[in-house]
């Protein structure tokens, strides 16, 4: 059996509804199941959950959780971080858990944020008109807020720690063997380790073909086990079909790395669980 606690609907930018997502868990031998729309902001977000939407959103789960029998259900958000602007912390007594993650990273002249994970040419505008070309800059700035993030209004879950390794494509600007990158990880992982927040392995650049490994790479994972920081596995499912997509692999990849446990939300309370690549082992 699997579990998986970040998914989007169609309540944000996700393609499946609440029931079809249901109708897969139980073809795909889910058995722990978390909905996390991305949270509303107080600017324009086109994959974001509407503020006028929360309300219906929360009760959608509310209902599905009394219905179901065979999978427990659970109500989070993906948050985003945005410094004086909108924080896991807003959300968080709501909701069961809350996903923390980065998407935006400080502003253009004109006020408007800068999405560091959508188009590359959108990435390019923005290292140009906001970091001066500085791509050491604008990929520290990223951590920089990540572990604001984990300070002030640290999550339950840290969302693809390393998500904007996809601006970076073959190596574009710099290897991640460089030693200020691989300082930028040491210092998230050491503040990361302050809290007991669970970090995500992420699937859905392998199956995107945005990347050929999980979010975090490899040797962060192997940096996550020594350190012996919680994780989960999620695959950041925008349609029902992709709810367990690649996680044999990353499975083994994770025991192959030394992981013994992933931790799983079960009757309210997170708990480590043994797992092979073949699901987790009750």
């Amino acid at each position: 059996m699997w579990a998986n606690y970040h998914t989007h609907s169609n309540f944000c930018d996700g393609k499946s509804t609440f029931i079809e997502h249901i109708e897969s868990a139980k073809k795909l031998n889910i058995t722990f199941l978390g909905f996390s729309s991305h949270a509303p902001v107080p600017f324009d977000c086109k994959w974001c959950l509407r503020p006028t939407d929360l309300e219906e959103y929360l009760s959608a789960i509310n209902t599905l959780k009394q219905n179901q029998t065979s999978i427990e259900v659970y109500a989070g958000l993906e948050v985003d971080f945005v410094p004086g602007v909108v924080s896991p912390a807003q959300f968080s007594t709501r909701l069961d858990y809350t996903i923390g993650s980065i998407h935006f990273v400080d502003s253009f002249p004109d006020g408007k944020l800068w999405e560091i994970d959508g188009l590359h040419t959108i990435f390019q505008d923005g290292l140009e008109k906001i970091f001066k070309n500085d791509f050491r800059a604008a990929f520290t700035r990223y951590f920089e807020l990540t572990r604001e993030m984990i300070q002030t209004a640290c999550p339950t879950i840290i969302g693809h720690l390393d998500k904007i390794k996809i601006q970076n494509p073959k190596n574009k600007y710099f290897k991640e063997t460089e030693n200020w990158y691989q300082d930028q990880i040491k210092e998230t992982i050491e503040e990361i380790k302050k809290t007991g927040a669970i970090v995500e392995v992420n699937t859905r650049g392998i199956y995107q073909k945005k990347t050929t490994d999980p979010y975090p790479s490899p040797w962060i994972l192997e940096m996550l086990q020594k350190a012996t920081i919680p994780i989960t596995l999620s695959s950041d499912a925008h349609h029902a079909d992709d709810l367990v997509n690649q996680f044999s692999s990353t499975a083994k990849l994770l025991t192959d790395i030394g992981f013994k446990k992933i931790h799983i939300l079960n009757e309210g309370d997170w708990k480590p669980f043994t797992f092979n690549e073949k699901g987790i082992i009750l």
